[in-house]
């Protein structure tokens, strides 16, 4: 994160003014942990300790202290402390000597890039999980003692500075706080670029072989994305560590850190994760730059006691989302066939959402807090209002670039514009910023349009056109019958599992999430399968009847089909030379 522009070096910071932490794992079979932490040469007379309720990369509330238990505190003699409990995050302490120790006891069993997970293969720590902290003490030092288990043949990989084995330094809070640490016996795989390691560890069941083919794609998506830019970051302490934990014991994730990522993945190398997971190595290294660097200007300083809010989403995830896959491509990690294949889902999901009626790409982006896994119990509209700002910021990357490069310019060296001028000296950016230099790259004109019909507005681009221009054909079949509606089958009819989007045909008939379809036509049906051959058999603009339950009642209604509106990107075999040259001009490795 940006945060951490202050000073790194431990030399210049006083040890009596540095806090101290410290974790144990004699309990992990139990997914719990012991923390103790001495603040020392405190001032003021009431202090307050408190756990966060956010983490660096996620937008929405996490409350974190639900899992501290156990809480003590004591003053340098041992001699406990007046304790009360102003919120539900946060203990205010009295009676202390100048020094506070803390203890307590965490509950950790959700391995991923916001939670923390302990258990006898791992201690998977995100700080903002694991750690309190003492308001107005977040430019202090922080020395952590990780105590392994030796037993278990533990080892520490994490961005922070390295004092021995088991303990390690960050310059504030901030940079702690934006250091996740993967605690287990893992497998290390590093290389040196340009000065700089990057290493990969790898807490897995998977044989030395798999990670070394793995680790060949890893290096060649890196080598991909430092070409676009043009360089890799300076590195903090010269290090970026991959964290990754490919076990059926974690949740699938990635998450982004100034200077690592964590990757979690219920699937291992060996079963389906060589190619699973690779797409999340892409996302989350393209963040160095895209987010952790170039970074919106509402995110700074990250706030750790309420939501993070930014407009910058599209940009930050969305255009990130939009090199995921082509930097796989151009790594040759994928085939030119495979990626031109996977624009569609995105594509087809974002074309044909009603959402972009009601908010446009910064507009989604505020609905972060809400939907970055975020949790709520009673039940949202999404379906017609919310399109992710990942995905729709992905295809509007697709589109810029595929525009600029009609001029003869690209996105990649829009980029390198952007970090050249604020990503590298670390100036956070507003939408004036990015369209400025927009302007500056390709035209005022051409930016203006671009942002006043795309960002500030939700039109969108002329796809197949643009597609064209790169030798891709977009289509769809005007034939194939359309109701709307997403079937599962159970014991009785199948059942509608998602909200219907606005004005499809299901929709305007009244058909609504959880209904039993039971029969069309007064023919049961039971199965997806017959559901699909029957609507197979017909042709938009028949009229079929479809017999529901609905709290008990049985009810029909007549549907007036419609033409599929999902349309297919495919490589057009009759392209252009011009736009066979183009489409390897934009694929190709760097």
């Amino acid at each position: 994160m940006r945060f951490l522009l202050f000073v790194l070096l431990l030399s210049t910071v006083s040890y009596s003014q540095t806090n101290i932490y410290k974790i144990s794992f004699d309990n992990a079979v139990h997914h719990e942990a012991q923390i103790n932490i001495t603040f020392p040469a405190i001032k003021k007379r009431s202090v307050t300790v408190r756990m966060s309720r956010t983490s660096p990369g996620r937008y929405a509330l996490h409350e974190f202290a639900k899992n501290v238990y156990g809480f003590k505190a004591t003053n340098s003699k041992g001699e406990a402390l007046s304790v009360t409990r102003p919120d539900p995050y946060s203990w205010e302490i009295t009676g202390h000597d100048g020094t506070v120790n803390v203890n307590y006891t965490l509950f950790a069993n959700r391995g991923d890039g916001t939670y923390s997970q302990v258990d006898e293969t791992h201690a998977h720590l995100n700080i903002p999980a694991t750690f309190m902290y003492m308001e107005s003490m977040e430019e202090r030092p922080i020395k952590i003692t990780f105590n392994t288990r030796k037993d278990l043949n533990w080892k520490v990989a994490t961005q922070l500075k390295p004092i021995s084995e088991a303990t390690f330094y960050a310059p504030n809070l901030y940079y702690f706080m934006d250091s996740p640490t993967e605690i287990s016996d893992y497998k290390l795989r590093e290389t040196t670029i340009d000065g700089q390691q990057i290493r990969f560890a790898l807490h897995s069941p998977d044989t030395d072989a798999d990670l070394d083919t793995y680790w060949h794609n890893v290096k060649a998506i890196v080598m991909q994305e430092k070409a676009v830019f043009g360089e890799l970051p300076t590195f903090d302490y010269g290090t970026y560590t991959f964290l990754a934990c490919y076990l059926p014991n974690v949740s699938g994730d990635g998450m982004e850190h100034r200077n690592s990522t964590i990757l979690t993945d219920k699937e291992t190398l060996a079963n389906g994760g060589m190619a699973g997971n690779i797409g999340t190595v892409s996302h989350e290294f393209f963040h160095a730059w895209n987010v952790e660097r170039i970074r919106p200007a509402d995110l700074e300083p990250f706030n750790f006691t309420e939501a993070n809010m930014s407009e910058g989403l599209w940009f930050a995830e969305g255009f990130t989302s939009y090199y995921t896959g082509l930097m796989m491509a151009r790594a040759g990690v994928i085939t030119e066939e495979a990626y031109v294949k996977s624009l569609n889902r995105t594509f087809n999901y974002v074309w044909n959402s009603p959402a972009r009626d009601y908010f446009n790409p910064i507009e989604m982006s505020y609905q972060a807090p809400f939907v970055d896994a975020a949790t709520s119990v009673d039940p949202v509209n999404r379906g017609n209002t919310f399109i992710s700002y990942y995905s729709y910021g992905s295809v509007l990357g697709l589109a810029l670039d595929l525009s600029l490069r009609e001029k003869g310019l690209n996105l990649d060296d829009y980029f390198k514009l952007v970090w050249q001028q604020l990503g590298k000296n670390e100036i956070s950016y507003t939408m004036e910023d990015l369209e400025r230099l927009l302007g500056e790259y390709a035209g005022d004109a051409f930016a203006k349009a671009y942002f006043s019909s795309y960002i500030y507005s939700s039109n969108m681009p002329n796809y197949t056109q643009l597609l064209k221009s790169v030798g891709l054909f977009l289509q769809r079949d005007p034939d194939k019958a359309f109701i709307g509606v997403s079937l599962e089958a159970s014991q009785n009819g199948l059942k509608i599992t998602q909200t219907l989007n606005q004005n499809t045909p299901g929709y305007n008939a009244g058909l609504e999430k959880d209904d039993l379809i039971t029969a069309i036509n007064s023919t049961p049906i039971t199965t997806v399968e017959d559901y699909d051959h029957f609507l197979a058999s017909k042709k938009p603009g028949e009229k079929i009847d479809v017999q529901y339950e609905r709290f008990g009642t049985t009810k029909t209604v007549n549907v007036a089909l419609t033409p599929d509106p999902t349309y297919t990107i495919s490589i057009d075999q009759k392209a252009s030379k011009k736009a066979e040259k183009a489409r390897k001009a934009w694929l190709e490795k760097k």
